[in-house]
């Protein structure tokens, strides 16, 4: 299968004051406009998820919702496990048993993308170092989610990064 890693889009920064649960940060309107860029360049690409997985915090939510909207797949579905250190056991059974050739997306958050991606492709969540930008998505084919199953097909990075 097709695995796209998927980094949140700009959420402006942290302010307690105004959101004290850091869960609840929205996307900006830039965060916005960059990844509908993104989702665009998905789409012209035939890269459109069968299968869209996202962190339940707004920013990771809302750039989900945006993923789905401009590439036509089916809307995101909350998985908890990308809001932490990947387990990769945890993260195989919410993908589920999907056909070879499905492009699934797992929409999350710095740290935990880079060191799932690192995890996926090395073996080890801190081997690779990974300047994951905002709206960043790394395409990976995996015939299983498992440490060091990955192989590298693709890195796009929003344009202005």
């Amino acid at each position: 299968m097709q695995l796209l890693i998927i980094r949140h889009a700009d959420a402006g920064d942290r302010d307690p004051a105004i959101w004290p649960d850091d869960s609840l940060r929205p996307l900006s309107p830039r965060g916005r406009k960059r990844h509908r860029r993104v989702a665009r360049r998905l789409r012209r690409r035939g890269l459109i998820p069968a299968l869209l997985l996202s962190s339940p915090w707004l920013r990771a939510w809302e750039t989900a919702e945006l993923t789905a909207a401009v590439t036509g797949c089916p809307s995101p579905v909350a998985c908890d496990d990308l809001v932490d250190t990947p387990d990769l056991t945890r993260i195989a059974a919410a993908i589920g048993q999907p056909d070879a050739s499905a492009i699934v997306a797992l929409v999350g958050h710095e740290p935990w993308t880079g060191e799932l991606a690192s995890l996926l492709l090395a073996g080890d969540a801190h081997r690779l170092t990974i300047d994951f930008p905002k709206s960043g998505v790394l395409g990976l084919e995996v015939d299983e989610v498992a440490a060091g199953s990955a192989v590298l097909e693709f890195f796009l990075r929003p344009k202005g990064e």
